[in-house]
């Protein structure tokens, strides 16, 4: 019936690029509020607001592809289950 298709992996160059991208704006990000004239707690403040938006960011992108992920498994099952129906149903036999 319908083909199942693996997922696609990433070529080497995107992962380095999205790696990159990421070091380059975390860095950029964290040089910026070191370098604000403002008192320590302050930056201390700033920092953690974006220690915090990083760790929720990162929650929230597990979180979808889990979610995708376990729609995939349920439509594979869901379609093994009706492929057996058929065969096991079949009108010509």
């Amino acid at each position: 019936m319908g083909s199942i298709q693996p997922p696609s992996s990433h070529s080497q160059a995107w992962i380095v690029q999205t790696w990159a991208a990421f070091v380059l704006s975390v860095g950029s990000l964290s040089l910026g509020i070191f370098c604000l004239p403002v008192d320590a707690w302050v930056k201390g403040y700033m920092g953690m607001g974006t220690m915090f938006a990083l760790g929720s960011t990162a929650s929230l992108s597990k979180t979808v592809r889990d979610m995708h992920e376990a729609k995939q498994v349920t439509a594979r099952i869901d379609e093994a289950k009706v492929e057996k129906l058929l065969a096991e149903h079949h009108p010509l036999r």
